[in-house]
């Protein structure tokens, strides 16, 4: 069971980075439904600075910069220019899918370098990874993983503890009565919306460079429409929304698990689980929640000032 759990971190690690880049998106207030698209992104630049780079750093920023190059095409159409947030995130995702075929098509079948796969391989974390059971699990993993931690304590503190972050869910909630309140609502719509990308993009490269180094297409496979879904889920929470990654991977792999352990199920009925899960949690979003729970006010909504 404890090697089934590590597994599940692992497997969620891609959905927590989405999730966590599209709930920073969310909570300026604009609807990026285009995950899956930086995603792909991400992934393929990531995988093809790696085999030429064979750095493992610039491999992140290339995919960071691609991730969040299709948010700053997102901002800019939805911010400066009004268009409607669902039509251009659904535009992104289809531009993402075909960037990342047209891009990847010359490197099928590639393998990302060793040098790049070593640098990704487990690392225990001296005491911690010895400590029964959450060692093991937490602490026995890869450096991406840790990063992963990283990220969603940084969101967690800088959403709620910080006086950008009470600006940003002011943004969110009105974007007419942060701009009244002096804050510049373009400004964080932009910043958001790219650190958002960033995110998925890294995500995408988790899947390319550590999860399957070996470069396929659709390599993301509708986990960015199920980090969508999971913001809703973790009700805009970085700290949830690790967890909820690592239920949702723990889902994904469940068909290997139960193939291990002889359970004769039919592989393709285990693979829907995650998106019947998805579709629950879309549908069950629609009950009335605790405010808490509750979406920003303004999201999905264009703000122009002269129309305030």
């Amino acid at each position: 069971m404890v090697e089934f759990l590590a597994a599940c971190v692992v497997a969620g690690t891609p959905l927590v980075f989405a999730t966590v880049g599209e709930l920073i998106t969310e909570k300026s207030g604009s609807m990026n439904l285009g995950v899956e698209g930086m995603m792909l992104m991400g992934a393929v630049m990531g995988f093809l600075a790696s085999i030429n780079t064979y750095n493992p750093a610039v491999a992140l920023l290339a995919a960071a910069l691609a991730g969040a190059g299709g948010a700053l095409i997102f901002g800019f159409l939805t911010v400066s220019l009004r268009a409607n947030q669902v039509v251009c995130g659904l535009t992104l995702t289809i531009f993402g899918t075909g960037f990342a075929q047209f891009v990847g098509e010359p490197l099928l079948g590639s393998s990302v370098p060793s040098d790049i796969t070593s640098f990704f391989a487990k690392l225990s974390i001296p005491l911690l990874g010895d400590i029964p059971v959450i060692g093991p699990i937490f602490f026995q993993q890869d450096i991406f993983v840790y990063i992963s931690y990283i990220v969603c304590a940084l969101a967690a503190v800088y959403m709620y503890k910080t006086k950008i972050g009470m600006n940003l869910k002011a943004v969110g909630e009105s974007n007419a009565a942060a701009d009244a309140s002096g804050i510049n609502v373009a400004l964080y719509k932009y910043v958001h919306i790219l650190i958002g990308g960033a995110l998925c993009g890294l995500g995408g490269a988790y899947l390319s460079l550590v999860r399957m180094p070996i470069w396929q297409e659709n390599i993301v496979n509708g986990r960015g429409w199920i980090a969508v879904a999971l913001v809703i889920f973790v009700a805009w929470n970085p700290i949830k929304g690790f967890f909820g990654g690592a239920l949702f991977g723990g889902l994904s792999i469940l068909g290997l698990k139960l193939q291990a352990m002889g359970v004769g199920v039919s592989q393709y009925l285990v693979d829907m689980i995650p998106y019947v899960a998805t579709i629950l949690i879309v549908i069950f979003s629609t009950y009335k929640k605790k405010k808490e729970s509750q979406p920003p006010a303004d999201l999905g909504n264009n703000y122009f000032r002269e129309e305030r």
